[in-house]
């Protein structure tokens, strides 16, 4: 079963052991970040550091002047924490320890760009914007992260690409400082408050017979007993039909497929086009396509009919969801790769890795990924290690 690890530049870059280290795990590929968020990263083992705090959403090599001239949208390099080509640094070292590298693109989530072009944003039923999710209903967005998809997706040495975020961004959102929680709210009442209102979406909206002041205010009422109740853990799609009504609860999903179906050609179109024959391209994504964020809702067929596989969330018992509506659909070659998280600290759970992995693989699962071996600690190391003997 093929296997990768999830990986930042920093992770590596200055750290002479860290490539032997990885290919130590007994993994065959490296997922590295190309393209990233703002974050705060723990670097337990590194030599010179050991929190790295990436202040925006950059690229983390040097982008082409010449392919940006006149874009009002643009990628941002990365500060000191990546400064130069860190990407390409850390690729080199990786595969000089006999590790595939293939790049890992964060899209549509970028706070940076959002807060200084707060007209391309999600703005929600009460009007707030959401500065770290670019409405992808957007041409201009669209081409934007189609650009960024192609550049920052084939790096040189790369044989593919995971891009994560192709698709709709909403309210859930790691951010500093989050003071969010205190209205408990499930996915459904999370669906009501990532639905946009940006012009490009109050068109779709009418397009789809749907008055979109109406829909605002039908959205702000079922949303009105929640701040006073304390939220709701309502889930699934019957539970957004209940919140909103049937009529309107598809209008809206038929707009959002449609539009998130759209950009998915796009990027991957992009990719393609700039890629030499045989780069793979996978997604992250979700089944259930009224989901947003970092694994957006898709279409199972179609998105096998477009891209070489799809990496889906499984922990947390999540495989019994995400992995049977994508199995039917693959194709001869088509990825369908398991995503666990292996860092103890974070939720996730390494020590249980191989009967998760097995289930997995029952379930159709034919690739698995960790998240994130720069993350670890050196007993989650231990752990994924050993299972990966007992798994390979």
């Amino acid at each position: 079963m093929r296997t990768a690890v999830f990986l930042y530049p920093w992770d590596v870059v200055d750290d002479p052991d860290a490539a032997a280290r990885i290919a130590d795990l007994g993994v065959h590929q490296v997922t590295l970040a190309a393209a990233y968020h703002s974050t705060r990263a723990l670097t337990p083992r590194h030599p010179r550091h050991r929190i790295v705090t990436a202040d925006h959403s950059a690229v983390l090599y040097e982008p082409d002047a010449a392919r940006w001239s006149g874009h009002r949208l643009r990628p941002y390099p990365a500060g000191a924490w990546a400064c130069g080509d860190t990407y390409a640094e850390a690729a080199d070292a990786l595969r000089g320890a006999g590790i595939d590298v293939h790049s890992w693109v964060v899209l549509a989530h970028n706070s940076r760009l959002g807060t200084e072009n707060p007209d391309i944003v999600v703005r929600n039923a009460y009007g707030d914007r959401y500065p770290w999710a670019p409405c992808i209903a957007r041409p201009e967005v669209q081409a934007y992260l189609a650009a960024l998809a192609a550049e920052a997706a084939v790096r040189p040495g790369a044989r593919g690409t995971e891009l994560e975020s192709c698709g709709w961004y909403g309210l859930a959102h790691l951010h500093a400082h989050d003071k969010t929680g205190g209205v408990a709210l499930g996915d459904a009442a999370q669906y009501l408050m990532s639905l946009c209102f940006c012009t490009a979406c109050r068109i779709g909206y009418t397009q789809h017979g749907v008055d979109p002041d109406l829909l605002a205010c039908t959205v702000r009422q079922c949303l009105e007993p929640l701040w006073s109740a304390g939220g709701t853990s309502a889930a699934g799609w019957p539970a957004v039909v209940d919140l909103l009504g049937a009529r309107l609860a598809a209008a809206t999903l038929t707009w959002r497929t449609g539009t998130a179906r759209g950009l998915q050609e796009l990027v991957v179109g992009a990719v393609r086009a700039a890629a030499a024959p045989g780069f793979q391209v996978l997604l992250h994504a979700d089944p259930a396509p009224y989901r947003s964020g970092p694994n957006p809702g898709a279409d199972p067929a179609h998105l096998l009919s477009i891209a070489d596989g799809a990496v889906l969330p499984c922990g947390g018992g999540g495989a019994e969801t995400v992995l049977p509506p994508f199995v039917p659909h693959r194709e001869q070659g088509s990825v369908i790769a398991a995503n666990f998280s292996v860092v103890a600290g974070m939720g996730g759970s390494p020590d249980t890795l191989v009967a998760d992995v097995r289930r997995a693989q029952t379930l159709g699962a034919n690739e698995l990924r960790l998240y994130h071996a720069g993350l670890a600690t050196d007993a989650d190391l231990r752990a994924v290690r050993e299972s990966l003997r007992v798994l390979i």
